[in-house]
């Protein structure tokens, strides 16, 4: 979530606070905002891009082993087709 999105989450949460309590709704809207980017901050979360590099890397990753895989099973036939 950006800075934006916090904005917008904060000033709806604060926008629940009655009318008659204006100074309030803005130290309200400005609580609201530090906590929830305190929280986001906590979380160990990444971006989009990150994720979505990850997600190759991982693909890429997974190829190599199955290749690997197939190649060490045809490597141990031919040893014991050789060892008899």
């Amino acid at each position: 979530m950006d800075v934006q999105g916090i904005d917008q989450l904060a000033q709806r949460l604060a926008s629940l606070v009655p009318p008659g309590l204006a100074q309030a709704r803005e130290d309200m809207h400005a609580n609201f905002k530090d906590i929830l980017a305190q929280g986001l901050r906590r979380l160990d979360l990444v971006t989009r891009e990150e994720f979505d590099v990850q997600s190759q890397v991982l693909a890429r990753t997974r190829d190599r082993l199955e290749q690997l895989e197939k190649r060490l099973a045809d490597l141990e036939i031919s040893a014991a087709h050789r060892g008899q």
